[in-house]
């Protein structure tokens, strides 16, 4: 694994274990903020967490730098913690925060991989497809959450 995955991987992993750990303790009584928080938390700070760093890694043309590895990994956490907090609290601020901050981070991804890919040019583009999967999906988020009162 290439060494500027491991953010990633260490965040997303702890990412996905935390969904588990809120999904078992909201079992009992589930709501639709329990069961968002879960999907939000496996879905987007686990999975596509664990496969922009990974992808990221593995297409890079060249090294990625430490400085944007870690503005990316700061971006896309930050990101995380202010759609959950605002959805949560119900502070739509704090949501649209979120959501630029993670259009901030996905956009360092897509400039971090240019021009690599070459030996296997389906896996950046599979790569960027997720990218565009979140990019679409943010807004519709947000609408929901507004409709909401988040």
């Amino acid at each position: 694994m290439n060494k500027s995955a491991i953010p990633f991987v260490i965040i997303g992993g702890t990412s996905l274990i935390l969904g588990g750990v809120l999904s078992a303790a909201s079992a009992g009584s589930p709501s639709y903020t329990s069961s968002w928080a879960v999907a939000y938390l496996v879905l987007v700070a686990g999975v596509a967490q664990l496969v922009l760093g990974i992808g990221q890694g593995g297409l890079a043309s060249r090294s990625v730098p430490a400085w944007l590895v870690a503005g990316e990994a700061a971006a896309f956490n930050l990101s995380t913690v202010a759609v959950l907090l605002g959805t949560l609290l119900a502070a739509p601020a704090l949501t649209y925060l979120g959501a630029g901050l993670l259009v901030v981070a996905l956009a360092a991804f897509i400039w971090a991989v240019r021009g690599g890919g070459g030996h296997l040019p389906w896996l950046l583009w599979s790569f960027r497809i997720v990218v565009v999967v979140l990019l679409v999906s943010a807004p519709i988020g947000l609408v929901i959450a507004h409709a909401r009162g988040a």
